[in-house]
């Protein structure tokens, strides 16, 4: 029988999955010792031992000095995956606002930039007002476009696998822009760009009111409704990037909901279209019967598209976020009384615990997961961009 030779190239490549695995192990865990991670891993201690010592060398960790809470012998090191070795931008480009936050690999905010924008604004003065959120967050930060592994950015309207809104968006003159181009002058890292409501799901499932669910139906209900799908854990975006989009089809009132909230009798003239909806909700609180109605009304309308999802993916949580989820208090329970009448299971109602970042958060979700499918492809000889040493 021949023995099989191994080629420097297969050692290399080797040395450079058990690396990985122990990258992957450090980032699943608290600092762990040499004996922890070879636990872990099944890889040998005194292999564990050699590639720890060089992930330190090589940027990707960090030795965990022992706290002095050991009595007996030496405290053994304990390796941490070093989450300062890149960062993550995530924005959200809204019709009133764009928010960039900045984060390390571990999604730990960092620095936050902000900056209003007018709902009627074209499109060069919305990219002005990214292009200087972003050159804020920067500078701020202490950060450089090279310190930065991924960018995604959530925008509003269908996203097409050319990051473009071709199908709908509310943004004046946005499909035209080709937001990936005018961002790859910045940055040369990877540059995603996903529609918000899917990110805000994404963000609800990360570190908001559905992290205990694998199926999710995210509303995100404000002056317009759409909604983020995630089945079996993966965000569901459809053939063309329109999954969710139910809200097209007129006869489930999605897009007249809304309305009932601007219309009500009784706004004051004084209150700017923007806020009615704010003033209705407030005046429903107060017992207002105009109010009550409207919000009535409103939830009647939104029960609709939502039974609709429901019956067809038959979710385990129905999240209700974006603007009017302060106003949850006023929602949960009709909308609960309506998908009951309207559905054959009714999943679990809740509110969304991230309010107006919950886009911005999705796209630092799916940055990371970018980085990281980088990562875990590439390998650590490449990745999107040299550890920095802080």
């Amino acid at each position: 029988m021949t023995d099989q030779v191994i080629s420097g190239t297969d050692l290399t490549r080797l040395r450079e999955l058990n690396s990985l695995t122990i990258v992957s192990a450090l980032r699943d865990q608290p600092p762990a010792t040499v004996t922890e991670l070879a636990k872990l891993t099944g890889l040998s201690r005194p292999a564990v031992d050699v590639i720890a010592q060089g992930l330190v060398t090589g940027g990707w960790a960090t030795v965990v000095e022992p706290d002095g809470s050991s009595v007996v012998g030496r405290p053994a090191r304990r390796y941490r995956f070093r989450a300062t070795a890149g960062h993550v931008i995530g924005v959200d480009v809204g019709a009133h606002k764009v928010l960039a936050l900045l984060a390390d690999l571990d999604g730990n905010v960092v620095h936050t930039a902000r900056r209003p924008v007018a709902a009627d604004a074209d499109p060069s003065e919305r990219l002005a007002a990214l292009d200087q959120v972003l050159v804020t967050c920067l500078a701020e930060s202490g950060k450089s476009n090279q310190d930065i592994w991924a960018v995604t950015v959530g925008v509003t309207g269908p996203v097409d696998a050319t990051g473009k809104t071709t199908l709908f968006t509310p943004l004046p003159g946005w499909q035209t822009v080709d937001l990936a181009a005018h961002l790859s002058d910045r940055f040369t890292c990877p540059i995603i760009v996903e529609n918000d409501c899917k990110l805000a799901a994404l963000a609800e499932r990360w570190r908001g009111a559905a992290r205990d669910a694998n199926d999710i139906v995210f509303l995100l209900a404000g002056m317009r409704m759409g909604a983020g799908l995630i089945i079996d854990g993966v965000l569901r975006r459809g053939f063309g990037g329109a999954a969710g989009e139910i809200g097209a089809l007129k006869a489930v009132r999605w897009l007249a909901a809304p309305s009932h909230l601007e219309r009500c009798p009784g706004v004051p003239p004084t209150v700017s279209p923007d806020d009615a909806a704010a003033w209705v909700f407030n005046a429903a609180r107060d017992g207002n019967r105009d109010a009550l109605s409207a919000v009535s009304r409103y939830v009647k309308d939104i029960a609709v598209g939502t039974a609709a999802l429901v019956l067809a993916l038959d979710p385990q949580v129905v999240v209700f976020g974006g603007g009017f989820s302060r106003s949850a208090d006023l929602v949960l329970d009709p909308l609960r009384r309506e998908l009951q009448k309207l559905c054959l299971r009714v999943p679990d109602v809740r509110a969304s615990t991230l309010g107006a970042d919950s886009v911005a958060l999705g796209a630092l979700r799916l940055a990371l997961n970018e980085v990281d499918r980088r990562l875990f492809t590439v390998g650590l000889s490449a990745p999107p961009a040299a550890p920095r040493r802080d």
